[in-house]
């Protein structure tokens, strides 16, 4: 079954994934960085959105 992109954030909100648009939106507004800043935090510690979002709050 395919992704529903008419969906306004993730299927997951465990995990951050960077390869779909609407996910990238989501997290950017969600957390309040950039994209640059969310793909750093993602390198940085993972996938897992609580990491990230104790990251990007440092």
């Amino acid at each position: 079954m395919s992704d529903d992109k008419q969906q306004a954030g993730p299927r997951d909100r465990e995990r951050i994934n960077l390869s779909e648009d609407y996910e990238v939106r989501y997290w950017m507004q969600a957390l309040g960085v950039s994209e640059q800043k969310l793909r750093e935090a993602v390198h940085t510690v993972g996938t897992s959105a609580a990491a990230v979002r104790d990251y990007v709050r440092k």
